[in-house]
C-alpha cells in the first residue's frame, strides 16, 4: 500500500489541476482563483473565503426548496442504510415504485408510465429513442426525425445535442445524430413578423412546425421537442394559443409532442408540471433537476399510456436504460422533496409572488442597456441591448468584453450568483429558489442595477 494522499489546502489550485469543470473555459483559471462554494443555507451560498452570495439561479435551475434542508439529507442517509443501490432492470424497489406512482398522479392526462434516468439530458435521449421505436412498433418505420426550436438547449448526449438548436455547442462534435430539424422560437421581442400581436405571432410560430413537418414529409417525423418556457436565449414564454395549435398539428400528422420540462417542472413556474400552466397535454414529459431540489440526481421520462401500449405487448422491449436510473436514494429524496412541496405550498407561493418578481425586475427598464424583461413563474431573462429604440444587440467582441469580461464577474463580485449568457442575444438569467420573497427580488434588482449601470459606461 502507498502512503495516504495528502489533502490539499489550496482547493482553488487543485481544482485547476484536476477538476475539469463543465462548460468552462479552463484557461480562465490558469492564473486566477477558481470560485469554490462550500455551503448553502436558504437562498444563499457561501464560498471558501466565507463570502455570502444570493443564489439567483438555484444552483442550475435545481434547488427549488432552498439550501440546507436537513430533512432531505436525513432521508438520503436513512435510505442508503436500508438499500443504497439496486437497478430497475427487470427488478423493482419500493421507492422507485412509489415515486413513479407519485409522478403519474401529478402528470396530466394519461401520462402514467415513468422511465427513470439520472438527469435531464438522459431523459431527452430516452424520449427520442422511445419515439422512434414507438413508430416502428406501429409499422411506421420511416418516422425518425425530430423538430425543435432555434437557440433551444436540450442536453449534451449525442441525440439530445442534435435536438439542441445552438450551432456553436454542436460544431465541435459533428457529425451528430441525423434527422434533427429546427423551427423559429417564440422570442416575440425579436419577432420577424406579428411582433405587435402575440396571438398572431403564436399562430405563426406554431404553423412553422407544420410547415417543417410538410417539408420533411409527415411520414418521416417522429416527434416535436419543446420547452414550455425556452431557456437558452433568455426565457421565451409561449404566446397565447401557441401550444394549443402545436397540439393540433402533432395530432394531425401522428407526431409525438414532447414537453421538455427539465427546467420548468416542479414549481419553477408555479405548477408541478409546466404544461398544466399553459393548458396542453403532451405525449411525453422529460424532467429532472427540481425533482429532488438537487439533493440527489435523478431524471424521468413520463409517457402516456397510449405511447407505452405497444411496449407492453408480446416480446416487445425498450432496449434502453441507465445503471443509476431510479436510484433508491434519489427516489427517496424525491418523494421527501415532493412532500415538502405540498406541506409548504411552494407551488402556490410561486403563483402568489411571480407578478411581484416580474414587477421588481421591470424597474430595470429605466436603464438604457435593458431591452426586454421576460419569463414566467420564478424564471426570468433580462435582455441587454446597445440601443433600446432599434434593439441593436452587442457584437461578438462587445459580448466578450462587456458580458463575460465585466457583467458576469461583477454580478458575482457584488454577491449575486446567476447567469450572463449570449447563446442567443446577451441576457442575464434568473431562477432563484422557490422560497424566495420580496426581499430576494429587491436584492436581485439592486445588484443588477448597480452592475448594469457600470456596464453601460464600458460599451
Amino acid at each position: 500500500m502507498g502512503n495516504p494522499i495528502a489533502v490539499s489546502k489550496d482547493l482553488s489550485r487543485t481544482a485547476y489541476d484536476h477538476l475539469w469543470m463543465h462548460f468552462t473555459r479552463m484557461s480562465s483559471y490558469e492564473n486566477a482563483p477558481v470560485p469554490t462554494i462550500v455551503r448553502g443555507e436558504g437562498t444563499y451560498i457561501y464560498d471558501d473565503q466565507g463570502k455570502k452570495y444570493l443564489d439567483g439561479l438555484s444552483g442550475l435551475f435545481v434547488v427549488q426548496a432552498g439550501h440546507g434542508r436537513r430533512e432531505l439529507a436525513e432521508v438520503a442517509a436513512k435510505q442508503a442504510t436500508e438499500l443504497a443501490f439496486f437497478p430497475v432492470w427487470s427488478y423493482a424497489h419500493p421507492k422507485a415504485v412509489e415515486l413513479a406512482e407519485r409522478l403519474a398522479h401529478y402528470a396530466p392526462g394519461d401520462l402514467n408510465k415513468v422511465f427513470f434516468s439520472t438527469g435531464g439530458g438522459e431523459a431527452v435521449e430516452t424520449a427520442w429513442k422511445l419515439a422512434k421505436q414507438y413508430h416502428k412498433l406501429n409499422g411506421n418505420h420511416t418516422k425518425y426525425k425530430v423538430i425543435s426550436r432555434a437557440v433551444a438547449y436540450h442536453g449534451t448526449p449525442q441525440g439530445a445535442l442534435s435536438i439542441t438548436g445552438l450551432p456553436a455547442l454542436k460544431a465541435p462534435f459533428e457529425p451528430l445524430v441525423p434527422g434533427a430539424h429546427k423551427v423559429p422560437n417564440t422570442n416575440i421581442y425579436r419577432a420577424p413578423i406579428h411582433g405587435d400581436d402575440p396571438v398572431a405571432f403564436g399562430r405563426w410560430a406554431a404553423d412553422q412546425i407544420e410547415q417543417e413537418i410538410l417539408f420533411e414529409g409527415p411520414e418521416t417525423v417522429a416527434a416535436v421537442f419543446l420547452e414550455p418556457v425556452q431557456n437558452a436565449g433568455g426565457c421565451f414564454p409561449p404566446p397565447p394559443g401557441y401550444f394549443e395549435r402545436v397540439r393540433e398539428i402533432c395530432d394531425k400528422y401522428d407526431v409525438l409532442l414532447v414537453s421538455d420540462e427539465v427546467i420548468c417542472a416542479f414549481g419553477r413556474l408555479g405548477t408541478m408540471f409546466a404544461c398544466d400552466k399553459f393548458g396542453y397535454i403532451p405525449d411525453i414529459i422529460t424532467c429532472a433537476k427540481g425533482m429532488t431540489s438537487g439533493y440527489s440526481p435523478i431524471g424521468a421520462t413520463i409517457v402516456s399510456d397510449r405511447i407505452a401500449a405497444p411496449f407492453y405487448q408480446g416480446d416487445n422491449t425498450f432496449l434502453h436504460g441507465y445503471t443509476f436510473g431510479g436510484h433508491p436514494v434519489s427516489s427517496a429524496v424525491a418523494l421527501a422533496n415532493l412532500d415538502l412541496f405540498e406541506r409548504e405550498g411552494l407551488n402556490q407561493h410561486v403563483l402568489d409572488n411571480e407578478a411581484n418578481f416580474l414587477k421588481t425586475l421591470q424597474k430595470l427598464h429605466d436603464l438604457p442597456i435593458v431591452g426586454d424583461v421576460r419569463g414566467n413563474g420564478f424564471f426570468y431573462g433580462i435582455e441587454l441591448v446597445k440601443d433600446k429604440d432599434t434593439k441593436e444587440s452587442f457584437t461578438d467582441e462587445e459580448s466578450e468584453r462587456v458580458l463575460y469580461g465585466f457583467v458576469s464577474k461583477k454580478l458575482y463580485e457584488y454577491g449575486l450568483y446567476c447567469r450572463a449568457d449570449d447563446r442567443g442575444d446577451p441576457v442575464i438569467q434568473l431562477s432563484p429558489p422557490l422560497i424566495s420573497d420580496q426581499s430576494t427580488f429587491d436584492e436581485i434588482e439592486g445588484i443588477i442595477r448597480q452592475v448594469l449601470t457600470e456596464a453601460w459606461s464600458k460599451i
